[in-house]
C-alpha cells in the first residue's frame, strides 16, 4: 500500500512538514476554495502541487499531490435540477486539467446534501481523548425537535423518539445551537456551509427522489464521466455513505457491497470503481469489510482505513470513531486482503498494484487537543494509526509469516 495523508491545503493547522515527519509517500487533497460546479483550473492545481511540494523553509518536500479527495459533485447532478448538465461538463473539464497535471486518482462521492453527519466533533473519551461520534438520541431530537422536519418522528424507534424528546427538552439553547452545528458541519473545509434553511429546501427537493431514481442519477454521471475517465487514465472511485444509512429521509445508494455491485456493473468501466473506507461501512454491522475487499478488490482504487465503535446492535445506532486497531473491523483481515490483492495485480502485471491509503481520521491526543485542526484530522491521533497500520502490514508482509495472505 502506498502510504498518503490528507491535507486541507494551506490553512491545515497539520502542516507539509508534519506530514513530512509523519513519514508519508504522498498527499491526498482537493481544491476546497473552489465552489461546486466550477472547473477546476490548470493554474489551481498547478499551485497546490506547488506549495505541497515544499516545506516551510523553502525546501523541497518531496512529497506530491497524487489523490484527489474530492472532485465535488453537485447537488444539481444529484438531483438532475437546475445547472446538472452544465456542471457534468465542468467536471469533466476538471477531470482532464487534473490528469494533465499527472494526477491520477480522483475520489468523489454520492450522498445527498451532507458529505458526513455526526452530533458531536470532539467526544471524550475515558482515556481523555476526545473523537466524533454520532449519537442517534441526539441525531433524533435535531431532526424531530430542531429541524423540525416533516414525519421525522417515524424514521425512529418508539423509544429513540422518547429519549430524544427528553434530551432536546435537557438542551438550553447553547446547547440546541452546537448540535444543529456539528450535524450540518459537513465535509471540513468545503465551499458550502449549509445553514437549517437551506438543509430543509434540499430536503424538500429530495422528497420525490426515491433510491432507485438517485442511483439512476449517479449511473448516468458514471455513463458520462466514466468513459472520459478510462480514456486518461484516470481512475475515479466513489466514496461510500457516512453513515451507511438513511438519514433525515433521504436515499442512500452507496451503503454495501450490493451497492456497489449495481453501480459498477451497470458501468462496467475498470476506470470507475470503489474507495473502500472501512469506518464509513463498518458502521454497518452486516457489512463483511475484509470479503468486500476480496470480492470487490479488482476495483479498488483507494483505501481509507479507520475503525469505529458500533455502540448499539441495532441498524442506524450509535457509534464514534475507535483507534485503528480498535472498534469492530477486523484491520489485520483487512490487511492481508489488501496485500493479497495487490500481489495478485503485481502478478498480472498491472501498474496499479500499490494501492494509496490513507489513516483516515483519529482521536485527538496529546498536543492534538491544544492544536484543534479540523475534526476528525488530528496530527499525532492520524501517526498513531499510521503506525499501527504500518506495524501490522510488515507483519503480513515479512518472510517469518509463513502463509500471510495466501
Amino acid at each position: 500500500m502506498r502510504q498518503t495523508w490528507r491535507w486541507f491545503g494551506p490553512k491545515d493547522l497539520v502542516s507539509v512538514d508534519d506530514m513530512r515527519q509523519a513519514g508519508v509517500e504522498g498527499v491526498v487533497s482537493a481544491l476546497h476554495h473552489v465552489p461546486t460546479g466550477t472547473v477546476w483550473s490548470p493554474e489551481e492545481i498547478a499551485e497546490r502541487q506547488r506549495v505541497v511540494g515544499l516545506m516551510a523553509d523553502g525546501a523541497p518536500s518531496g512529497l506530491a499531490w497524487e489523490v484527489v479527495e474530492s472532485l465535488p459533485v453537485s447537488e444539481d447532478i444529484k438531483k438532475q435540477k437546475g445547472d446538472w448538465k452544465a456542471h457534468i461538463a465542468a467536471w469533466k473539464e476538471s477531470l482532464t486539467n487534473l490528469s494533465r497535471a499527472g494526477i491520477e486518482i480522483v475520489c468523489y462521492n454520492f450522498m445527498p446534501v451532507l458529505d458526513w453527519t455526526r452530533t458531536d466533533l470532539a467526544y471524550r473519551l475515558p482515556s481523555g481523548a476526545t473523537c466524533m461520534r454520532f449519537d442517534v438520541v441526539d441525531f433524533a431530537a435535531f431532526d424531530i425537535h430542531i429541524l423540525k422536519r416533516p414525519g421525522a418522528a417515524e424514521s425512529f424507534p418508539a423509544d429513540v423518539v422518547e429519549d430524544a424528546a427528553r434530551r432536546f427538552a435537557g438542551m438550553d439553547d447553547d446547547c440546541r445551537r452546537q448540535l444543529a452545528g456539528n450535524v450540518v458541519f459537513g465535509l471540513p473545509g468545503a465551499a458550502e456551509s449549509f445553514t437549517l434553511e437551506d438543509v430543509r429546501a434540499h430536503l424538500a427537493e429530495y422528497a420525490a427522489i426515491s433510491e432507485e431514481s438517485l442511483r439512476g442519477h449517479l449511473v448516468d454521471f458514471l455513463a458520462e464521466v466514466a468513459p472520459l475517465a478510462e480514456k486518461l487514465g484516470v481512475r475515479i472511485c466513489c466514496h461510500p455513505d457516512d453513515p451507511p444509512f438513511p438519514l433525515l429521509g433521504l436515499p442512500r445508494v452507496m451503503s454495501t457491497e450490493a451497492h456497489y455491485r449495481h453501480v459498477m456493473d451497470a458501468v462496467d468501466i475498470a476506470a470507475s470503481g470503489i474507495t473502500l473506507c472501512t469506518g464509513s461501512l463498518g458502521a454497518r454491522l452486516d457489512n463483511d469489510l475484509p470479503g468486500m475487499m476480496r470480492r470487490l478488490g479488482d476495483r479498488v482504487h483507494f483505501l481509507h482505513l479507520r475503525n469505529v465503535l458500533c455502540e448499539t446492535p441495532q441498524f442506524g445506532g450509535s457509534f464514534h470513531e475507535a483507534g485503528h486497531l480498535e472498534g469492530g473491523t477486523d484491520m489485520v483481515a483487512m490487511i492481508d486482503a489488501i496485500l493479497a490483492e495487490e500481489r495478485r495485480r503485481k502478478a498480472a502485471g498491472r501498474a496499479d498494484c500499490n494501492i494509496p491509503m490513507r489513516p483516515d481520521h483519529g482521536q485527538d491526543i496529546l498536543d492534538d487537543l491544544k492544536r484543534q485542526a479540523q475534526p476528525g484530522y488530528p496530527a499525532i491521533g492520524r501517526l498513531k494509526g499510521l503506525a499501527e497500520l504500518r506495524g501490522i502490514m510488515t507483519a503480513l508482509e515479512h518472510p517469518a509469516v509463513r502463509g500471510a495472505g495466501q
